[in-house]
């Protein structure tokens, strides 16, 4: 018999990282998957009558998460709640981690005011990540914050810096700042575990890196800068975000969608 565990309802908020971009699929709603998908599929097989909904969308600040998504997660009446925030805050210039932090932590006063099971995400280590790699240092100050968040307000932390399969290039989508379908596998492994809920995901195995060259290296820079890198930075000049008009993809508490734990394809 599968293992039980004590949740009927879950909510997940957040930003891109909770939507599932980078983990197409065309059958699930909004057209990507995600590790919060495969949670709530998990989370299912091992109950009855469980609810899930998922009211992230991409590119919203913490602000944002904390004023549109926090109300409508707590009308859900949710006994579990995952919260991924303040990255998209913490790699625009001039923001203070600490500050980013203090306002973090009165989302979670909120998210647990009803007694419901918060799951916080700190960030990975992006030491390796050509976009990412010179914000490692706030990203660092800021997950030391969210252990501090997390133990004064007896939440979950789902540990992404501890997750150094998460320095391989292949868990990354090609845009280099969202997790491909591996990736989202992988962390919703992680998140399982943090639950201590048994699961039949299946761990990373890697096949050994092909080499290459230093000028197919180039070119393929070069590629990603052109279709990736140059559209993020003009949507940053003309203040605009990936999300504008985008509405959430699982808005109330459906059955999840799926039968059960897969792996990731």
């Amino acid at each position: 018999m599968a293992q039980l565990h004590p949740w009927s309802r879950y909510v997940a908020i957040g930003d891109s990282f909770t939507e599932g971009i980078g983990d197409p699929e065309p059958d699930s709603p909004g057209g990507h998957r995600g590790w919060a998908d495969r949670v709530a599929e998990n989370l299912a097989e091992r109950t009855e009558h469980f609810a899930y909904a998922n009211l992230a969308i991409r590119g919203r600040l913490l602000q944002q998460i904390a004023d549109e998504q926090i109300p409508k997660a707590l009308e859900l009446r949710p006994d579990l709640i995952s919260i991924s925030a303040g990255g998209n805050d913490i790699i625009r210039p001039g923001t203070d981690p600490d500050e980013v932090a203090s306002r973090f932590e009165s989302a979670i006063e909120r998210l647990r005011s009803d007694g419901a099971t918060v799951v916080m995400f700190n960030g990975p280590d992006i030491g390796m990540t050509p976009v990412l790699r010179r914000m490692r240092g706030k990203v660092a100050i800021y997950n030391e914050n969210l252990r501090y968040i997390a133990a004064k307000h007896d939440a979950i932390v789902a540990d992404m810096w501890a997750l150094r399969e998460l320095q391989d290039p292949r868990m990354w989508a090609p845009d280099r700042l969202h997790f491909s379908p591996l990736g989202h596998h992988t962390i919703a492994r992680a998140v399982l575990d943090a639950l201590a809920v048994q699961h039949d995901l299946a761990p990373y195995s890697p096949e050994p890196m092909p080499g290459r060259t230093w000028q197919q290296a180039r070119v393929e820079d070069i590629g990603w800068a052109r279709e990736y890198l140059v559209p993020w930075v003009v949507r940053r000049i003309r203040h605009q975000s990936s999300g504008d008009r985008v509405t959430p993809k699982r808005p109330g508490p459906f059955a999840p969608a799926g039968s059960g734990p897969r792996d990731a394809q």
